[in-house]
C-alpha cells in the first residue's frame, strides 16, 4: 500500500510568482522537461491573480479544494469555480485567475490529448462503508479524517491515518480502502485506446 504524504512534497515556485506547486504523481517519472510526461497530479496554492501556464497538446481538470472561490478566464470567457467543482478545459487555451475572496488551494490533473485522458470526482467518506481505490486511481484527504487499510486481500494491517492532502495510490491486487468523515477527491487517469 503506498501513500503520497503532502507534507514530504517539495514545493515549485511558478515562474510568475503567483503560487506554488506540488507534484503527486506524473508519468513517467523519470523526465525533467515540463512538456515530456504524459500526466500529472499535482495540488497549487493560488496566492496571486494572474496568468496560468500553458501546457500545449494537453487537457486540464482544475478543482477548487482549498478557498472559496476562483475565477478562471478561458480564452476570454470567465468560468466562476467554487470548491470541490472540478472544470475541464484546454491546456493550449489562454487562462488566468482571479482571487475574489481570497487565496485558492487547486488540484490539477493534466493529461496528454489522444494518450490519456483524466477525471476527478469529489466524495463523501463513510465510517461505516469504505471507499476502495483501485489501479489508475489516487485518494486525496480533503477535508477531515480517515484512514486506509490494504483491502481484504491485504491481510489484516492495522489502518493508517491519513493527514490533509495525503494521497493513497491505487491498486487492483490489495486494494487500499479509505473509512472516515470528510470529502476525498479520487483522480482517475485512463489510457485512451487506440481504437
Amino acid at each position: 500500500m503506498e501513500i503520497i504524504r503532502y507534507a514530504e512534497l517539495k514545493a515549485q515556485p511558478w515562474r510568475n510568482g503567483g503560487g506554488v506547486t506540488r507534484e503527486l504523481a506524473r508519468h513517467p517519472e523519470a523526465v525533467s522537461p515540463r512538456d515530456s510526461w504524459d500526466w500529472r497530479v499535482s495540488i497549487a496554492e493560488v496566492s496571486k491573480a494572474g496568468g496560468f501556464s500553458a501546457f500545449p497538446g494537453m487537457e486540464r481538470v482544475l478543482t477548487v479544494i482549498d478557498g472559496d472561490l476562483l475565477l478562471l478566464n478561458v480564452d476570454r470567457a470567465e468560468h466562476p469555480l467554487e470548491k470541490y467543482r472540478p472544470f475541464r478545459f484546454s491546456g493550449d487555451a489562454d487562462s488566468a485567475g482571479a482571487l475574489p475572496t481570497g487565496d485558492i488551494r487547486d488540484l490539477n490533473v493534466i493529461t496528454r490529448n489522444g494518450a490519456f485522458k483524466g477525471y476527478t470526482s469529489i466524495i463523501e467518506l463513510s465510517k461505516k462503508r469504505a471507499h476502495p481505490v483501485f489501479a489508475g486511481q489516487w485518494g486525496i484527504l480533503l477535508q477531515g479524517q480517515a484512514a486506509v487499510s490494504p483491502g481484504s486481500a491485504g491481510g489484516s494491517a492495522a489502518p493508517v491515518e491519513l493527514n490533509r492532502y495525503d494521497a493513497v495510490v491505487g491498486s487492483d491486487t490489495a486494494t487500499p480502502e479509505i473509512l472516515g468523515r470528510g470529502f476525498l477527491a479520487v483522480v482517475s487517469i485512463d489510457r485512451v485506446s487506440d481504437g
